[in-house]
């Protein structure tokens, strides 16, 4: 039993989060925070129409270009050392649980290529 447990140790899950995936997340940030102003501008204008698309969602989309750029910057000075609670994870908080004020861990893809297998495997048509 305790060999199961020292197995399960060995590579804990923040072990993907290290200097090198946090030195690739700034630089990432850096290079494509402009992708974060048509996805929010599309998602604006989804929930509240055309008008709050092209006034708030466009100032928002300048806003989070912004922020991620700065937190870019942060984290490609910092990527040697853990900063955030003693680890390499990013310190802005997951669009996971707060579905209209958080960030992904990288920038927003933009295109018609999807990183998403199932609709490529086999096609049904």
């Amino acid at each position: 039993m305790s060999a199961v447990v020292y197995a399960d140790i060995q590579d804990p899950p923040v072990n993907d989060q290290g200097p090198t995936r946090k030195l690739s997340r700034g630089v990432g940030n850096m290079l494509w925070c402009v992708t974060e102003i048509s996805p929010t501008v599309a998602a604006v204008n989804e929930r509240e129409g055309n008008a709050a698309a092209m006034s708030y969602g466009g100032i928002k989309g300048f806003g989070r270009t912004f922020f991620r750029f700065g937190s870019g910057v942060f984290e490609f000075a910092t990527f040697p050392f853990p900063t955030y609670k003693g680890s390499y994870r990013p310190f802005y908080k997951s669009s996971t649980h707060w579905i209209h004020g958080g960030y992904d861990e990288f920038p927003p893809e933009l295109g018609f290529d999807s990183k998403y297998n199932y609709c490529r495997a086999h096609p049904s048509f």
